[in-house]
């Protein structure tokens, strides 16, 4: 079904003919797909649907222009254009309606997304890169609008490095830079923040970028008037425009059913942006939306009968025949033939997807009542499981869900018996979830050998006399050394670039490696990290560094819906392996010294989350991200820049392990947990607590995500029987998660002689200033209070009460 331009000068009537009535094909087969699934919705085989019917020409006119090594960031309606690039056949089209678990079946997501989210595979099945230059890509599409935006941004970057970086291998990735990022959006999404923060980006870095409005006056059911400054988004971005004396924005305009000019300007935008690196705005209008937003309502609510004449008449597929008819191409009946056709495809496609998703849930269902009655007659509540059986068996379709429902309820009839029966079902439903969970659960982080826990610590080591240093010098050389040894690494961000960033851990680096490597960027957060984000995805090794933890709020979004769920909603076919490098904690007032990882924590599984007590850690963070694939922020202790660090004679060579505690003091008495700036505070209360006869043994957690793989915290409360988690962020932030961890997951309650306990900050953010620090977040004197408390409750004749 793929479309194809045909690139010869003369192109003969026939020939011509031949690939436009093959593009018709296209179209009408795509509104069947949309008009069918709709009706597979409503009838309740599918659980929603969202389509792409109204904007089948365009897309074609995109597809025409999309060559080998291009991506798309996309929006959930672009099913004609991956129709039209051979990526999504009809079959595949229902699996994802029906969410079909085999992703040979359904290769976009295995069924994790529903219909309408894209992707192509830049991984095979062992997780190596394929070769992406002999491909059509389209990154993994994400629901929420506009969110597409940001990583669009940084897969046109991709270009602009490959072009003008020296030394980078880019056999799998671009041939000289020449691939365009292809964006589309809907014209209501348009009115976000991070479309907004994309388009000035873009225009400042000036990448090959083309992004696509799909505009039909509606944004769900509120009409533009609501939506967009006069109503037309290509009209408010005229400054945007470039001319003679300014770099910007070439902005196109074509209406949506104009088949002719839509290949004319396409074409156009692609060289545009191919030759000339420059991005390119498209705003397709007069298109329609015939079914309406999705299968959650009818757009009969909201237009009015004149709308929905005009809608009628300017159909692009219906615009698209009268066109063909006009300039004949092809006769009514030509067509007619054609359209019944392309019906009994779609339909007889439809019948072979839903057999392949409902094949296994059959065969399952069938082994399950021949067991089930087999467990009914050897059991005193034999009615009551052979009820469960025969229910269960006239369920015409049945689902997964069903067999494991069924199956767990009647183990509770035999809960009392002791049978071999009743032990198959127990191995039955044992071996169901271990087979079938994994189809909804795996490929969070990677599975492989490759992943970053298995790479081992590598120590730093030391001259006798080795030289104290201001920490940021360990981090300055250890970068330097990363970006001397991987040429495809770069970093960017707020101040990251002339001045070294704020706190000069990469002084002078951007003199030495370019501007292209070490990059200053505008105060846009999200789209920082969209950068990284893109570029990860296109084979280089992005830093996308947030100057202040506090300002990874601006990103949060990007960072949880899109990096952080990459791996899991393509089933391990795609990967963005960005390093977020941010600082935080302790410093001065609400802005600057916030701790939001208990919100971080919550939002970003599917990324590690770093937390490095010192500069030397948080160098063999990044020295071991870069001997893996997968995503991570590493947060940096924001007041340790200027503190003094030995420094190692193996710079870049040293690993800090990825999920591994690291006790740095031994004791007797009670384990202390903590992690970052606030290790310090622990050191010292612990010191003074030892002048008191209170041994306290300190771990430093390290790594949040994942969190002590090994269960070494529960080593040491077998030990000490007691345990505190002490942490700068607000109560059940952090804390509470380490607690959960370690007495929920390590089970250490076991040995646990006193209550467990948490020290957290206030619940308001930090006052400024050092009194406001002090009477904000634990202090020393917290901390020795908070564990002699522990003591005195344990033995208050050694430990009397002290306030």
């Amino acid at each position: 079904m793929q479309t194809k331009a045909n690139t010869k000068k003369d192109l003969s009537f026939e020939d011509f003919k031949t690939e436009v009535l093959n593009d018709y094909h296209i179209a009408v087969t795509s509104r069947e797909c949309s008009l069918l699934g709709r009706r597979e919705v409503l009838t309740g085989k599918a659980k929603f649907g969202i389509f792409g019917d109204g904007k089948e020409v365009p897309q074609l006119a995109m597809a025409k222009a999309f060559k080998n090594g291009d991506f798309r960031s996309g929006y959930y309606r672009d099913q004609t254009f991956m129709m039209a690039i051979g990526e999504l056949t009809i079959q595949q089209f229902f699996s994802g309606l029906y969410a079909n678990t085999d992703l040979a079946e359904e290769p976009m997501s295995a069924g994790r997304q529903m219909g309408g989210h894209f992707a192509t595979h830049s991984l095979d099945a062992n997780g190596n890169w394929k070769n992406l230059t002999k491909q059509k890509n389209s990154s993994a599409d994400i629901s929420p609008t506009a969110g597409q935006m940001p990583r669009l941004l940084g897969l046109a970057q991709a270009s602009k490095i490959y072009r003008n970086v020296k030394g980078i291998d880019t056999t799998n990735f671009s041939v000289e830079g020449n691939e365009v990022a292809w964006g589309t959006i809907g014209n209501a999404s348009t009115s976000e923040g991070l479309f907004f923060e994309t388009i000035n980006a873009a225009g400042v870095l000036q990448v090959p970028m083309v992004i696509s409005v799909w505009d039909d006056d509606y944004g769900i059911s509120v009409h533009a008037r609501h939506q967009t400054t006069k109503e037309n988004i290509s009209e408010i971005l005229k400054g945007f425009q470039r001319d003679k004396t300014s770099k910007g924005y070439e902005i196109l305009r074509v209406k949506g059913w104009d088949y002719a000019n839509l290949m004319a300007t396409y074409e156009e935008a692609a060289k545009i942006a191919r030759e000339e690196h420059v991005p390119v705005l498209i705003h397709v209008n007069e298109l329609t939306q015939p079914q309406g937003h999705s299968t959650s309502g009818s757009h009969e609510r909201y237009k009015d009968k004149d709308r929905l004449n005009w809608e009628a008449k300017n159909d692009c597929n219906v615009k698209m025949r009268e066109w063909l008819i006009e300039n004949n191409i092809a006769t009514d009946e030509e067509l007619l033939t054609i359209e019944k056709s392309i019906k009994k495809d779609v339909r007889d496609a439809k019948k072979l997807a839903w057999t392949s998703y409902l094949k296994p849930a059959l065969s399952e269902r069938a082994e399950l009542t021949t067991l089930l009655k087999t467990v009914a007659n050897s059991s005193p509540n034999k009615v009551f499981i052979e009820k469960l059986a025969n229910e269960l068996a006239d369920i015409s379709e049945p689902s997964r869900k069903d067999s494991a429902s069924a199956a767990r309820r009647a183990l509770r009839y035999v809960i009392a018996e002791s049978t071999a029966e009743k032990q198959h079902l127990i191995d039955w439903i044992d071996s169901f979830f271990a087979k079938v969970q994994p189809l909804y659960s795996s490929d969070l982080y990677n599975e492989s050998k490759t992943a970053a826990i298995h790479i081992k610590e590598v120590k730093p080591t030391y001259d006798q006399n080795a030289e104290d240093v201001d920490a940021r010098v360990v981090l300055r050389e250890n970068f330097d050394y990363i970006f001397n040894k991987y040429p495809e690494t770069l970093i960017f961000g707020e101040d990251a670039g002339k001045i070294g960033d704020v706190n000069q851990g990469l002084e002078g680096l951007q003199e030495k490696y370019g501007e292209l490597r070490v990059a200053d960027v505008g105060i846009r957060e999200a789209t920082i990290l969209g950068q990284g984000i893109g570029m990860a995805m296109r084979g280089l090794r992005p830093i996308a560094e947030i100057q202040y933890l506090d300002y990874i709020m601006y990103a949060l979004q990007i960072i949880s819906d899109d990096l952080a769920t990459l791996r899991y909603r393509t089933k391990g076919r795609q990967k963005a392996p960005l390093i977020i490098r941010t600082r935080g904690h302790r410093l001065e007032g609400i802005w600057h010294s916030g701790s939001q990882m208990g919100g971080v924590l919550n939002l970003v599984r599917g990324i590690h989350v770093l937390v490095p007590r010192n500069m030397t850690k948080a160098a063999g963070f990044y020295n071991t991200l870069l001997k893996s694939d997968e995503p991570a922020l590493v947060v940096e202790c924001l007041n340790g820049y200027r503190l003094k660090e030995q420094l190692p004679t193996n710079i870049g060579e040293f690993k800090t392990p990825i999920g591994v505690v690291e006790t740095i003091k031994e004791g007797a008495d009670i384990t202390l947990v903590s992690y970052g700036s606030t290790l310090r505070i622990v050191q010292q209360a612990a010191k003074e607590l030892a002048e008191v006869g209170i041994d306290a043994e300190i771990i430093d957690v390290q790594s949040l995500l994942p969190f002590d793989i090994n269960h070494d915290i529960v080593k040491s409360v077998q030990k000490t029987n007691r345990l505190m988690v002490i942490d700068e962020d607000v109560p059940g932030g952090a804390s509470a998660y380490i607690l959960d961890e370690i007495l929920n997951k390590q089970d250490a309650f076991k040995y646990l002689d006193s209550q467990p306990k948490t020290l957290a900050a206030k619940q308001h953010r930090p006052a400024y200033g050092t009194d406001g620090d002090y009477f904000s977040k634990p202090s020393t004197e917290d901390v020795f209070e908070a564990i002699y408390a522990v003591m005195h409750e344990t033995n208050p004749s050694n430990f009397p009460k002290l306030r």
